[in-house]
């Protein structure tokens, strides 16, 4: 079976170290890289300078898709957000792995209305909110729902029980960033001097001017870091704040579970069926509720903290990998 995955980004399957992957590139990778060892033949369609083989994986230009087109008949073709590559491919059948929200407006806008609306498709939503947040008048032959799925980077194999008192923040919108800052200045720094707080995947040059100000009262600044290194950090700190808006799936909070972080949350969009409170992460109200919580976190006694450390571990085991690939392999073999 001959399987294209389009994903119109700039990067190719030897990426994995570059601090500009995102999350849709790491899974695109991951997958075809995986697929690709249940002998499917996979091609992976990015803006890439020049073919890479690896077995039953070729990562092709984009720009070359034409050549291709005409020499293979590719079975099925799955295009992450970009619906207008099924226009060329009638005979394929059609997966529109949607990762994003998309607005009637925004369609019509983007030029993609059309090529949804006559490509009888197949819509895989990486989350129920996901679905839910996507109109019914797209018409989609077909709506199912697959997860995304945790990196093999961020698998725990021996839970790490020795943890500084250190929050993450992993998110790179900055939308309640302000007011997360806010509180630590003004309520946990004051009741606990030696805790930090990280913040990765934001732009440093933005807080420039703030930076040795934040970095009086423990908020470090990162910017985007490879995964390993994210990973070691995760490992040794104790929770991580994930507020919750505009997270149509949010890898970050999964990938803080698998390290054993349990994740503070106001529980908004797909957060609130991630997270369970009191079990994987907590959900609070406002922000005085979030001071007030991750103040109590840090006082937990050991055995508290190694319970969310072990829930956290457990609750991201089902996003594992081999799982996930198999809900894709069935949909393949699905008419």
């Amino acid at each position: 079976m001959n399987i294209l995955f389009y994903c119109p980004f700039r990067f190719n399957i030897n990426s994995k170290n570059l601090l500009s992957l995102g999350g849709i590139e790491s899974l695109n990778i991951e997958l075809c890289k995986n697929l690709a060892k249940k002998k499917f033949n996979i091609y992976l369609a990015t803006y890439c300078s020049k073919e890479i083989k690896k077995k039953n994986l070729k990562n092709i230009p984009i720009k070359n898709i034409n050549n291709y087109k005409d020499n293979i008949r590719f079975d099925i073709i799955v295009s992450s957000n970009y619906p207008n590559i099924f226009n060329s491919f009638r005979n394929s059948k059609k997966i529109l792995w949607m990762h994003n929200t998309l607005a009637i407006e925004k369609a019509f806008r983007k030029n993609k209305l059309l090529s949804i609306l006559k490509n009888n498709i197949t819509a895989v939503f990486v989350s129920k909110y996901l679905e839910s947040q996507t109109s019914n008048l797209y018409l989609f032959n077909k709506k199912i729902i697959i997860p995304n799925f945790l990196s093999n980077k961020f698998i725990v194999n021996k839970s790490n029980y020795k943890r500084k008192n250190n929050l993450i923040w992993s998110v790179q919108r900055e939308k309640g960033l302000k007011e997360t800052m806010d509180i630590w200045v003004n309520y946990i720094y004051p009741k606990n001097k030696k805790t930090k707080l990280f913040i990765f995947g934001i732009d440093k040059s933005k807080f420039i001017k703030l930076k040795n100000y934040y970095k009086k009262y423990n908020i470090i600044f990162f910017g985007r870091v490879k995964k390993d290194k994210l990973k070691k950090i995760y490992e040794t700190s104790l929770g991580m704040i994930c507020l919750g808006y505009d997270e149509t799936f949010c890898l970050n909070a999964i990938e803080a579970n698998a390290c054993g972080l349990p994740v503070i949350t106001f529980g908004k969009t797909v957060l609130k069926n991630i997270i369970k409170n009191n079990y994987n992460g907590f959900i609070v109200k406002d922000y005085k509720s979030l001071s007030i919580k991750i103040l109590e976190l840090i006082d937990k006694d050991q055995s508290n903290k190694n319970k969310y450390i072990n829930n956290s571990i457990k609750s991201s085991k089902k996003y594992h990998l081999n799982k996930i690939k198999k809900k894709w392999v069935k949909l393949f073999s699905t008419k």
